[in-house]
């Protein structure tokens, strides 16, 4: 059984009676709200695993309600809508929405988007700091510094860029980052991946349009390039 808490945000009283009936079932714990105010409210207060968001909510949209979440909070956040239009898919991710389920969904591909993404949040494998004059990253603790100011990165953006740095020099391909961030069962999705590539340059790159850390491998994919002088922090050798 799972144990995992869920907050599910949506202003149709007979969608949230279906999820919470199913996921409970599933044995989830199940919280739920009608508007994107609550929504914020309650992702504060209850500190969620994963938050199941409506784009279409009166007052305070979904996508408003997402970037309002990710102030404050790295839950994962699967966004669910009737629209199927890339652009619409797009803006949501854009906003710091891990995924994109359509309405009307199949409930098993729900659950299944809801484990993928619960497996996936958080993971630091032990990946030692990443430090340079112009960007620092303490794996451990989630915390990105750029020029000496800490910068907010959603969660698909943290690890995404956990990945790149792993294979620090090395090419990673779209396909290998898209299934290590988003899922075994993804692979074809670059768009998605474009997006997130794109919002950590305007957060960490000092000229997003000519980048120095996230290269562009064409045809490939991407590879994190640190600067000649930087190199990640190893423990100290002594010597004898």
């Amino acid at each position: 059984m799972n144990s995992a808490s869920i907050l599910v945000v949506d202003d149709e009283p007979q969608i949230r009676r279906v999820l919470r009936s199913t996921l409970s079932f599933r044995g989830y714990t199940i919280s739920e709200v009608s508007t994107g105010e609550e929504a914020v409210e309650a992702a504060g207060k209850l500190k969620p695993d994963l938050i199941l968001l409506d784009v279409n909510l009166p007052g305070m949209s979904g996508v408003e309600t997402c970037r309002e979440i990710r102030r404050s909070s790295d839950a994962p956040i699967i966004m669910l809508t009737v629209r199927s239009a890339e652009r619409d898919k797009v803006v949501a991710l854009d906003a710091g929405a891990d995924d994109y389920v359509t309405k009307p969904f199949g409930i098993e591909e729900l659950l299944a988007r809801i484990r993928a993404t619960l497996r996936r949040h958080p993971s630091a494998d032990a990946l030692p700091p990443f430090v340079s004059k112009e960007l620092s990253v303490d794996f451990e603790q989630r915390r990105v510094t750029v020029a000496g100011e800490e910068v907010h990165l959603a969660p698909k953006e943290f690890e995404v860029l956990r990945h790149l740095i792993a294979n620090l020099g090395k090419p990673v391909t779209h396909r290998r980052l898209l299934q290590s961030v988003w899922g075994p069962e993804y692979g074809e999705e670059t768009e998605n991946l474009r997006v997130v590539i794109n919002q950590l340059r305007k957060k960490i790159e000092k000229d997003p349009s000519q980048p120095k850390f996230i290269l562009t491998e064409p045809w490939v994919g991407y590879r994190f390039q640190p600067p000649k002088t930087a190199a990640p922090k190893t423990p100290a050798r002594s010597s004898r």
